[in-house]
């Protein structure tokens, strides 16, 4: 029989613990949420493909920086920022905007404290959960090294407050269609879209100490009324940030998948235009 391991009086090894609850729910449906979201957006990605319908643009393709128009609902040669897609652009990768897209905010989620926390503890079990015994370790060092990474964090957030101007410009493109203002389902989906990847962009920790977080006394400057003000406000956001994040998630997800399933004919979008 294995020796048991104890430490301050407690019994340690993996996924030993004294919690009675289901400790194990969370890292598993995290583990399945997680999955589930990176694979289908790679999927979506590779596709190059029904991305655009009327006046609905995928948020996983926006802004469109090239277009092959000849893919079935791919964005007009108009709705491209340079034109047609480059001849240097490589063979083997399908011609689709998201590969040029994805990347900032990939690395802005990849590397936000809540996620760390979320794929550390699903994916990793590094704990699993607390005063849940972790998978054994060794020469642990923290995030050092391969995972000096998640300093890209702070960096992440430029391009991706840029992104979320973006989104609301689509949103509001949204409705309008040929000229004619109109409202349809698709014009809500992409604004709750928008909405929701700037609650949780602007609640990113990050963001807090740009607007406050650098003073490291409210009361010793003279302009820190407002920014301990919107410190606070920042904080609110902050507060629900795991909310924001799994929302923000499953929406950019569904927000694709709408529009992907309209522009192939299989939902029929209700609007104004008829």
């Amino acid at each position: 029989m294995a020796q048991q391991v104890y430490a301050g009086g407690h019994r340690v090894g993996f996924a030993v613990t004294t919690r009675e609850d289901r400790w194990w729910v969370a890292p598993v449906v995290i583990l399945l949420g997680l999955s589930a979201f990176v694979v289908y957006t790679t999927w979506a990605a590779f596709q190059g493909a029904h991305y655009y319908f009327g006046p609905y643009l995928s948020p996983l393709y926006s802004p469109v920086i090239f277009t092959y128009p000849d893919a079935p609902g791919a964005a007009p040669v108009s709705h491209a920022w340079f034109g047609t897609w480059p001849s240097w652009w490589p063979s083997f990768l399908p011609a689709s905007p998201a590969f040029l897209i994805l990347i900032f905010p990939g690395i802005f989620r990849f590397t936000c404290y809540y996620y760390r926390k979320a794929y550390y503890r699903a994916f990793a079990w590094t704990p699993p959960a607390c005063m849940v015994g972790p998978l054994p370790r060794r020469d642990y060092k923290g995030e050092t090294l391969f995972l000096v990474f998640q300093n890209l964090h702070r960096f992440g957030l430029y391009p991706s407050l840029l992104l979320i101007l973006i989104l609301f410009y689509d949103a509001f493109s949204a409705f309008f269609y040929e000229g004619t203002f109109g409202v349809g389902v698709g014009t809500g989906v992409l604004l709750m879209n928008a909405c929701l990847l700037a609650g949780y962009t602007l609640g990113c920790h990050s963001f807090r100490h740009i607007v406050g977080g650098r003073l490291n006394c409210f009361s010793c400057s003279g302009s820190a009324g407002l920014r301990y003000r919107g410190w606070k406000g920042i904080t609110r956001l902050n507060e629900r940030h795991q909310l924001w994040a799994w929302c923000s998630l499953f929406w950019v997800g569904f927000t694709d998948f709408y529009i992907r399933m309209v522009s192939m004919g299989v939902w029929t979008d209700f609007n104004t235009w008829g």
